[in-house]
């Protein structure tokens, strides 16, 4: 045959293991807050077994959020320095045993240590999976993929109202929190296994490492200095958002089972289905509010418009939340209360995408980091004015509606806050540019 005859050697297939990466950044936001979320769920027992108060409350999961601010200002620079795989790794193994270390507590100031050592490993989490987004995925990906990870902290925050319960109920509170504890640990042997850089992964096909690869270079390719970083814009656009959103959100995560049984008298046999609700509605409208923006993308749009349109829409259905101490019905206020924690976590896939659109990949973990701490300092804030409302509102014995009713009015100019500082810090959300 001539060789002008012959048949041409059969171009690389595309493999797709980039989304096996996607689902282990999907479990590892799940653990990440089952780990998390099982104080809160199990707080309105805990409070009548050690007689507490709404106050202890609310201090013992303020300590969380110190260690969790103290933890995401290092977090980011470490997971930049030792690489995703061993800073991811680490950090979620400490979080597992964090949590198991409850079941040794039976004071205050015991949980109030317990929580500090979750906060401290936890704030790894966040910045890992943000970090990995911008090592496997290109940027036209990255808001599905965030909006799949942080779908996440809603299946894990609607797995807790049905296993932390029946865990309390068949063996006792010591042992929910270490059964959960202890079965995280199983994703660290998938994690060690299966995770590389993508040009050192033999399962990625040189067709997928293109795709993987297709971005333009970044347009800053040294290392930025800290100093760098907050002295831009870009920066600030997203410590603003983070501040005044997470907030609003670690509030719900941490109290919202106690507003159930405070405002409609729910007890723990009673608060599984409609939490299962709440967090079902809230992981769709994660995955909804990536694909909004990544739509929105393919259909031409600039990156600018595309996320702070999907970031709009994801304000607006937050506002319905300032009125729910006037529902009486509890399933009128599970409707509410879904379609916020679903506009979150929408608004959230946008935000946390923004970084790996502004900064380079080498500054998306100290990026990420910087933030989640502007979110600490933000659910600290608020947490300490809860527990302030709920003194006062002990001591001068009027109904706790009024400590709820401000913390709702407050989640809603919170989310209008956010996104016009966000849009008046990042007017074009411009990738940042040399110095």
């Amino acid at each position: 045959m001539p060789p002008s005859s012959a048949p041409s050697a059969p171009m690389s297939r595309a493999t797709k293991f980039r989304w096996v990466i996607c689902g282990l950044l999907f479990a590892a936001t799940t653990i990440n807050y089952v780990d998390r979320a099982v104080f809160g769920q199990l707080s309105p027992e805990l409070k009548k077994i050690f007689n507490w108060s709404s106050g202890d409350i609310a201090a013992i999961l303020l300590w969380f959020e110190v260690a969790y601010a103290i933890g995401l200002a290092f977090a980011g620079r470490i997971l930049d320095r030792v690489g995703t795989r061993i800073g991811l790794g680490v950090s979620f193994a400490a979080w597992c045993l964090a949590s198991m270390l409850h079941a040794g507590m039976g004071t205050v100031v015991g949980f109030m240590i317990a929580r500090f050592a979750l906060g401290l490993t936890e704030s790894g989490a966040w910045p890992g999976v943000t970090k990995a987004t911008a090592e496997w995925f290109p940027r036209r990906e990255r808001a599905t993929v965030a909006g799949v990870y942080n779908s996440g902290s809603n299946v894990g925050s609607m797995i807790v109202p049905l296993v932390a319960p029946a865990l309390y109920l068949a063996f006792g509170w010591r042992w929910a929190f270490i059964a959960i504890g202890a079965a995280g640990l199983v994703w660290l042997v998938f994690w060690f296994a299966l995770y590389r850089l993508p040009a050192e992964h033999p399962r990625v096909s040189p067709a997928e490492l293109a795709i993987i690869e297709s971005d333009p270079p970044d347009t800053v390719t040294e290392i930025m200095p800290m100093g760098r970083i907050l002295s831009t814009r870009a920066a600030w656009a997203f410590i603003m958002g983070k501040f005044f959103t997470d907030m609003i959100f670690r509030w719900n995560i941490n109290l919202l089972p106690l507003f159930f049984s405070d405002h409609f008298n729910l007890n723990i046999k009673e608060v599984g289905l409609p939490f299962f609700i709440i967090y079902l509605t809230a992981a769709l409208g994660s995955v909804g509010g990536g694909w909004l923006s990544s739509s929105l993308l393919k259909h031409g749009w600039s990156v600018n418009r595309a996320r702070k349109t999907a970031m709009l829409v994801c304000v607006l259905c937050v506002l319905p939340v300032m009125c729910t101490t006037a529902v009486t019905n509890k399933w009128l206020a599970v409707a509410i209360f879904s379609l916020m924690m679903a506009a979150h976590q929408g608004w959230s896939s946008n935000l946390y995408t923004s970084v790996s659109d502004m900064f380079p990949k080498h500054a998306v973990g100290v990026v990420a980091g910087i933030g989640g701490t502007s979110g600490s300092i933000g659910a600290i804030l608020l947490l300490q004015l809860t527990k302030n409302l709920f003194d006062s509102q002990k001591n001068a014995g009027v109904d706790a509606d009024h400590v709820y009713t401000v913390i709702f009015v407050l989640a809603g100019f919170a989310y209008l806050a956010a996104l016009g500082c966000f849009h008046l810090l990042a007017p074009k959300m411009e990738p940042v540019k040399k110095e």
